[in-house]
């Protein structure tokens, strides 16, 4: 009894006396939820945006020498693309210029041609059918060219009746037309189809050209757009060494680094977009009172328009996309360069 009682006095006193309420012992990593993220992202991109910006309001002159070579790259092909869509609203206006005439054969009555103007009329690709009876079409002879007198002694009107097509704009190119005469010469009652499709083919391909030659401006220019930004954001980063090595050395993410730059190129970008959108308007606004006043000596309804709010809304977003496109190659080319020795 007295060894087994000094056994267990000697493992007690050899044991450390338990409690409850056991901790584990050294350091308790915390987790953070998926909210607290989203929070400090949201938190972070709001603070690079709106520092970014404050960088670049605080080197005014600087920054509006870029903005101002940014917005004169980004003009020209925008203003291109006005004069263009100018050119296509004069050339609706000369639809009447690609109007074909159906000539009917002799025996043709005025039923069966208004039959056939009827049924044409309904074509998608024809937007008027209009019928010139042959007594109208010998009135419009008289008053035309000055022989009122010559034709009143005609045994007989020589005129056909005529129907007179005037093709859709989606349809006013030169296949497309070939094609409608066509289908309409093969009516047996038409005896003739006249359509003058030189002008249409130059017409046609002169939008082509000037399709393509603002396309291949645009990329040329957006190219140096690209390029200026691509090269500011360059020296950005080489000013800003020091603080991204020691943000890097702290632990921070090349995303965490990256943002402020591709915020400021986006800044660069849309700042543009805002003074190209600016240029345009004063530019069209002082040209569309002698556009105005030349449209007007030729009796002509044509109106000089500029960018709407909507494209301008457009011109703008293309601008910062670029702007930030920049950013990005810029980034990933010489920020990986920056590592903490």
């Amino acid at each position: 009894m007295g060894a087994s009682v000094d056994t267990r006095s000697d493992r007690l006193r050899r044991e450390p006396p338990r409690t409850e309420n056991t901790r584990p012992q050294g350091a308790v990593q915390s987790h953070m939820s998926w909210r607290d993220k989203f929070d400090a992202w949201s938190a972070h991109h709001s603070n690079s945006a709106i520092e970014s910006l404050l960088r670049l309001l605080d080197t005014p002159l600087q920054s509006l020498m870029t903005w101002l070579v940014i917005a004169i790259a980004i003009a020209l092909p925008a203003a291109l693309f006005v004069v263009f869509n100018n050119v296509q609203q004069i050339g609706q206006s000369w639809q009447d210029s690609s109007q074909i005439s159906v000539f009917l054969k002799k025996d043709a009555t005025a039923n069966q041609a208004q039959d056939l103007r009827g049924r044409w009329a309904k074509r998608p690709d024809v937007a008027q059918a209009t019928y010139v009876s042959p007594d109208q079409a010998l009135e419009e002879f008289k008053l035309g060219s000055g022989l009122g007198e010559l034709a009143n002694h005609l045994d007989e009107n020589p005129l056909p009746a005529v129907i007179l097509i005037k093709p859709k704009i989606g349809g006013n190119t030169p296949d497309a037309l070939t094609s409608l005469q066509q289908s309409l010469v093969a009516d047996p009652l038409v005896a003739d189809v006249r359509l003058d499709m030189l002008w249409v083919k130059r017409l046609h391909q002169f939008i082509t050209v000037a399709e393509r030659f603002v396309v291949a401006l645009a990329g040329l220019l957006a190219l140096g757009v690209l390029l200026v930004i691509g090269n500011t954001i360059r020296m950005a980063i080489e000013n800003r060494r020091d603080e991204i090595v020691v943000v890097k050395l702290v632990g921070a993410t090349d995303a965490y680094v990256r943002r402020p730059f591709l915020y400021t190129g986006l800044w660069y970008g849309v700042g543009g977009g805002i003074v190209a959108a600016i240029l345009l308007a004063i530019g069209f606004w002082w040209l569309s009172v002698p556009v105005t006043k030349l449209a007007d000596l030729y009796q002509s309804s044509f109106r000089l328009q500029s960018l709407d709010f909507i494209e301008s809304l457009q011109l703008i977003l293309i601008a910062g996309l670029t702007g930030l496109l920049g950013a990005w190659i810029a980034v990933a080319r010489h920020l990986y360069l920056i590592q903490p020795r």
